[in-house]
């Protein structure tokens, strides 16, 4: 009987074992995927839902160099979760910062996706815990949830077009706790105007942020002063 037990817990660690490295291949895979990207420029329409913060759609520049260089260009200001979906991305590009762990599978739409959490290694990162659900045949990901220390928990769900193939989303969804998502100090004062609606509890806890990307150019090279104005 102790043998047998032995066995069990042998095969139990095994398992789990084989589970981790499955997962951790996967975010691999992801971000290889990703990594076909050099560089890209695209036009972007962000449309914010925030509570006691009127805004009217702003239509901005995207651009984006490896590593880790992403600016947008606006007449007006854009309101954008720090960690967009470039920056998801980065965050597996380090695997010995962070421990994968397989959360089993869920259907989004008609597509099943596999659930991988990552636990950060330090305790100093920002990102306390990330959940993204995976599209592993086309290596995408269709949704994510970040816990961070400075912006509480971003929820974001990705919809794509023709630049699948890229990690390149037509249309994201964030949805982002009002009283922990940091904005710009510029349109932070609308949110506690004297003249703005005060909170009778009744309004929502949670504001949403939906970006639309069009006209992507990839690989063409985009120049580094951009990044430098």
């Amino acid at each position: 009987m102790r043998k047998l037990a032995i066995c069990f817990f042998i095969l139990l660690v095994c398992a789990q074992g084989t589970g981790a490295q499955d997962a951790q291949r996967t975010l691999n895979n992801v971000y290889k995927n990703f990594l076909k990207v050099k560089d890209y420029s695209a036009d972007a329409n962000i449309r914010t839902e925030i509570p006691f913060l009127k805004m009217l759609p702003i239509n901005a520049k995207v651009y984006f160099k490896q590593k880790d260089k992403f600016k947008v260009v606006s007449k007006s200001i854009a309101i954008l979760p720090k960690q967009n979906f470039d920056q998801v991305y980065r965050l597996f590009a380090d695997s010995n910062a962070y421990t994968a762990v397989p959360q089993g599978t869920e259907k989004i739409g008609e597509v099943m996706c596999s659930i991988i959490s990552i636990i950060p290694i330090s305790d100093t990162t920002d990102l306390v815990l990330g959940k993204f659900w995976i599209d592993t045949k086309r290596n995408i990901i269709l949704k994510s949830q970040l816990t961070t220390r400075t912006n509480g928990t971003i929820l974001a769900e990705y919809t794509y077009g023709k630049y699948a193939e890229y990690g390149l989303p037509d249309n994201a969804v964030f949805t982002v706790d009002v009283k922990k998502f940091k904005i710009p100090k510029a349109v932070a004062a609308d949110i506690n105007n004297t003249s703005s609606p005060k909170d009778d509890g009744k309004q929502s806890k949670k504001g949403k942020i939906y970006l639309t990307m069009t006209n992507y150019v990839i690989n063409k090279g985009v120049p580094d002063e951009i990044f430098k104005k």
